[in-house]
């Protein structure tokens, strides 16, 4: 009965489950992709060396606080409340009704920098202090060692973290339903509460989520894969060919 059910569900509502996806993967993409420019901008600031002008380091100080805050925040808070307070206390203290999706993706983004402003940060600081001297060496500036130097190696190291960051978003979206997103999970519950048949129907939306994110993973190991390059590398032309002669004096 249960099989019957979930095809009879499926062919009766898939418009209602392919629009609930298609939103979730929406918010999930462009959240993700502005959370990590945030994050990227935050941790880049966050290892900024101090610099020798107090006016300077002055400032600096102010903005890793700011950051620090932020940071905290919002990775010490769940998602569900902040959807609640940005949703709502945006209208009660500044006035602005907000639209449910481009809330969703404001909470989304933020939340995801916070996160990833931490994994940029881990990431810089793991590439040797040696190449940040030889840049200097070289007359490169701190901005030029990170776009030149830093940053190409940390991309490539925080990729599966990113990717990672990506899943969870897919799957977190579900909690923005308390500000009235259609998203996977709220277009289940509507279609749960038309037919009661609450385990068919999420059952649905487990292999939908399931697929969302089982594609994206393969995407990004495809990606990571590319990244590496291939396993054997082979030189370019015919290899020196050197002789070694041993000479005994006599």
């Amino acid at each position: 009965m249960s099989l019957e059910w979930i095809i009879s569900i499926v062919s009766d509502n898939w418009p209602m489950f392919l629009r609930g996806a298609g939103i979730t993967l929406l918010i999930s993409i462009i959240g993700t992709i502005i959370g990590s420019v945030i994050g990227l901008l935050a941790g880049v600031i966050r290892t900024i060396p101090k610099p020798e002008r107090a006016t300077k380091r002055i400032f600096l100080k102010l903005i890793n606080i700011i950051l620090s805050i932020y940071i905290e925040f919002f990775r010490g808070t769940p998602m569900i409340v902040q959807a609640m307070v940005i949703y709502y206390g945006s209208m009660l203290a500044f006035n602005i009704d907000m639209n449910a999706i481009m809330a969703a993706v404001f909470i989304v983004s933020i939340n995801t920098g916070a996160y990833m402003a931490e994994i940029v940060r881990g990431g810089v600081i793991s590439i040797e202090k040696g190449q940040f001297e030889a840049a200097q060496a070289i007359g490169m500036n701190h901005i030029q060692t990170m776009l030149h130097v830093v940053l190409p190696q940390v991309i490539r190291n925080i990729l599966p973290a990113t990717g990672n960051q990506f899943i969870i978003n897919i799957k977190d979206t579900s909690v923005l339903n308390v500000i009235s997103v259609s998203e996977l999970f709220f277009q289940t519950k509507s279609i749960a509460g038309n037919n009661f048949r609450y385990f068919e129907s999420f059952f649905v939306a487990c292999i939908l989520y399931f697929v969302m994110t089982y594609t994206v993973t393969l995407i990004l190991r495809y990606f990571e894969r590319k990244l590496d390059g291939p396993e054997n590398y082979s030189m370019i032309g015919q290899p020196a060919q050197v002789t070694l002669t041993n000479t005994k004096e006599s």
